[in-house]
């Protein structure tokens, strides 16, 4: 292994280190919410890719590993212990997670600002072109219709890779701009991947060429940023933390209630599969009628997986209570506070 590296940045507590890991997989639970965005609120984004680039190089540290393996330890005991509750969550109190995950987002802003004084104008013209990528992420991307070949998969690949490291940036959503997330995750399925095991390879072996070049790639030329530019770097990062928010209004609601839900979301699938609702009771699956089945076969039987998961995440606006006003408030009060606590630790 190699011995301590002077350009790296000093190592975090183990506490805070697994607390941004707990945080980061919380994030990926949540639709919209980046689990880079949480590392870089929390304070350990600078340490984050200077790990992963060690790491990536074959230069095992044990401080690197060290602190992958804390964040990866938070991260997955968050998912595993955490995704039912978040599920329910999202699908039934959308707007208190959002208030949450904002008020986490902007507790991290005042300590890296304070890494972007004194101001210059490439420091004010690095962070309106971070703000700038994440508005038109939330709302001017539609699908680009491309063919789908072997070197747009590898490029849609190191795109989606960079929601591991990029603050706001959405692996699944890429896939969805460029239009090949039917493709893509239908390939992964265990159907195709029996059935047409040559097929599925020819799709995903390119998307982790492109997922691994990607996260080499990046992890390299972010650390190589932040060292060479720091001011510049940490505002085009401020940029994507405070514009990663955009598509977090806390008062939304699915526009299609029965996709949106995981649980629900499987029943529909089966139902388009030809299963009726005798048969998902048989799996387990109570609740569902047979005019469910019917309504759902008429609404979305004639879409892609693609375009249901688009329908999945397309949500409207709603006018909130005074008590969800008010719990809004105290919500993104109280996340801002725990980035904030883990930040000066």
């Amino acid at each position: 292994m190699d011995s301590a590296d002077p350009s790296s940045p000093p190592a975090p507590s183990a506490l805070r280190t697994l607390a941004g890991g707990v945080l980061m997989g919380l994030a990926n639970l949540v639709p919209g919410v980046s689990g880079g965005t949480m590392i870089l609120a929390v304070g350990l984004y600078d340490r984050f890719i200077s790990a992963v680039a060690e790491v990536t190089s074959l230069r095992l540290r044990r401080e690197s590993l060290v602190f992958l393996g804390l964040v990866a330890l938070g991260g997955t005991g968050a998912i595993v212990s955490c995704s039912g509750a978040a599920v329910d969550l999202v699908s039934e109190r959308r707007w208190a997670a959002y208030s949450l995950f904002v008020g986490m987002t902007l507790g991290g802003t005042p300590e890296l600002a304070r890494e972007c004084r004194p101001s210059s104008p490439a420091v004010v013209t690095s962070f309106a072109a971070g703000l700038g990528l994440m508005a038109v992420l939330a709302w001017g991307v539609s699908d680009a219709g491309l063919a789908v070949s072997t070197p747009l998969l590898v490029g849609v690949g190191a795109l989606a890779a960079s929601s591991m490291i990029l603050p706001g940036i959405s692996g699944s959503y890429m896939l969805l701009i460029f239009g090949v997330y039917e493709v893509v995750i239908g390939s992964l399925s265990a159907r195709s991947l029996l059935e047409d095991t040559a097929a599925s390879v020819r799709v995903i072996a390119p998307v982790l060429v492109g997922a691994g070049a990607g996260i080499v790639l990046l992890s390299h030329l972010l650390r190589s940023m932040l060292a060479r530019h720091p001011r510049p770097s940490h505002a085009a990062l401020l940029g994507l933390l405070v514009g990663s928010i955009l598509g977090l209004w806390p008062f939304q609601e699915p526009l299609h209630p029965d996709l949106a839900h995981e649980g629900r979301r499987a029943a529909v699938e089966l139902t388009l599969e030809g299963a009726t609702a005798s048969e998902l009771a048989g799996r387990g699956i109570e609740g569902v009628s047979d005019a469910d089945v019917e309504a759902w076969r008429r609404a979305y039987g004639a879409m892609g997986l693609a375009e249901r998961e688009r329908a999945a995440s397309r949500l409207v606006r709603f006018a909130p209570r005074p008590g969800q006003l008010l719990g809004a408030v105290a919500l993104v009060a109280a996340g801002a506070a725990v980035t904030r606590a883990l930040a000066a630790r």
